[in-house]
């Protein structure tokens, strides 16, 4: 049994759970393509047709084999031209020119061969309605999306005239005829709403996904802006009184004043002044407030769909350093569970107790990596607690090893007040 869920799940793993949400859903759409096609050709022809032949004469096998085959080799090209034709329904790449030539062909054959068994009268109506509708499917879907739904009309319209008409011929049946038509019709309607729909769908993901690629880049752009704003706030008048001190204090020792000397004084002051600020600067842009930390976590999870549950109501009373370090160790785990595995529930909780502060975070849906040692998020987690006399341990913890747990204990060198767990 473990030789066959081990390769299943490195599959799933590797196909699926590497893959984003904007992929999954593609990969699911596509396959559903891939199966709707062997669907209806497994249903709604092969059945029926084989009971037909069976009780049929020899000219029926002569025919009807032929068909099947031609309607699997169908199915074969739709699956191989379905990725080209989504790619060229999104704007990802043109669609080869030609490409709908053998799918028509094929449709041709399959087509023809469907009106020789209605010809010779080797099957009944109703099975030849089925196997039409099985054969017209895979061009349709791939018909759909490569052109514009008034073209598409109009060219189903059109072979629904010709298919009336040749079976109409060939077994001279009102009844038969009307039938043509309502399959002819269903399918394309179908087709159209299958893969449009599906595309559609796609189309509106994939925009969304660049929509917020944009907004992050926006975000980080942003904050570089703000930072260099700061930077030439505190930087910038300083300088400028620095160049005008020094250039004064030329002067003077040119001529000889000892004024000079107070001068330059001056601007080794103002020189250690600007240092100071700077390294506030750098230190405030560095630092990750706890408080805020665990509320953003909670709303980017929940906006990617994951339960998200937050036990810390106030951490005003624990000291900076600490809310600073345990607020980095909150957005590093935020991001491990968006971009790791894939997980429904995540669980923070913030406890105080014995002079020491303990954050867990603990989420469901964790995939196991195949080395150990975590990667350079988790080790420059471990840098930033060690600076404040904290640990790390981080792990895959459960029966199934399908849940990963991050702790980190920090010890508080002052009473702490105000944290409710």
């Amino acid at each position: 049994m473990a030789r066959v869920v081990g390769p299943i799940r490195r599959w799933q793993q590797r196909h699926w759970r590497e893959r984003g949400k904007a992929d999954r859903v593609e990969l699911y759409t596509v396959v559903t393509w891939y199966v709707t096609t062997w669907f209806f050709v497994l249903g709604w022809l092969i059945p029926p047709l084989t009971a037909s032949l069976v009780r049929g004469r020899p000219t029926a096998l002569f025919l009807g084999v032929p068909l099947i085959l031609v309607a699997a080799l169908q199915c074969a090209v739709a699956n191989r031209l379905t990725r080209p034709v989504l790619d060229h329904y999104l704007g990802r790449a043109r669609l080869p020119s030609g490409a709908h030539r053998v799918p028509a062909v094929l449709l041709g054959l399959a087509v023809a061969l469907i009106v020789a068994l209605a010809a010779v009268r080797e099957a009944d109506g109703a099975t030849l309605r089925l196997a039409l509708g099985a054969v017209l499917l895979p061009f349709a879907l791939l018909y759909g999306l490569a052109v514009p739904v008034r073209v598409f009309l109009r060219g189903a319209a059109v072979l629904s005239v010709l298919l009336v008409a040749a079976l109409g011929i060939a077994d001279r049946s009102a009844a038969g005829m009307l039938g043509t038509a309502l399959v002819t019709a269903f399918m394309a309607v179908f087709a159209l709403l299958a893969c449009r729909c599906g595309a559609w769908t796609l189309s509106v993901l994939w925009e969304a996904e660049r929509a917020r690629e944009v907004e992050a880049r926006l975000a980080v752009a942003e904050e570089r802006l703000r930072f260099g704003r700061d930077l030439h706030d505190v930087l910038g008048r300083n300088l400028s009184v620095i160049s005008l001190k020094s250039e004064l204090a030329v002067q003077l020792a040119r001529r000889g004043r000892p004024e000079a000397v107070e001068q330059m004084i001056e601007v080794q002051r103002i020189a250690q002044e600007t240092q100071r600020e700077v390294r506030a600067v750098v230190r405030g842009y560095r630092e990750a407030d706890l408080g805020a930390e665990l509320a953003g976590a909670q709303g980017v999870l929940a906006a990617a769909g994951i339960e998200c549950e937050v036990r810390a109501q106030q951490t005003g009373g624990l000291p900076a350093e600490v809310r600073s370090a345990l607020g980095w160790v909150v957005r590093e785990a935020a991001t491990n569970v968006l971009r790791h595995g894939d997980a429904n529930r995540c669980l923070v909780g913030l406890t105080v107790r014995e002079g020491r502060a303990v954050l867990t975070v603990e989420n469901d849906g964790a995939v196991a990596a195949g080395g150990g040692g975590g990667g350079s998020g988790l080790a420059g987690l471990r840098e930033r607690l060690a600076a404040v006399g904290g640990t790390l341990e981080a792990g895959h913890t459960g029966p199934g090893r399908d849940r990963f747990r991050l702790v980190a204990d920090v010890p508080l060198t002052t009473p702490v007040r105000g944290v409710i767990s």
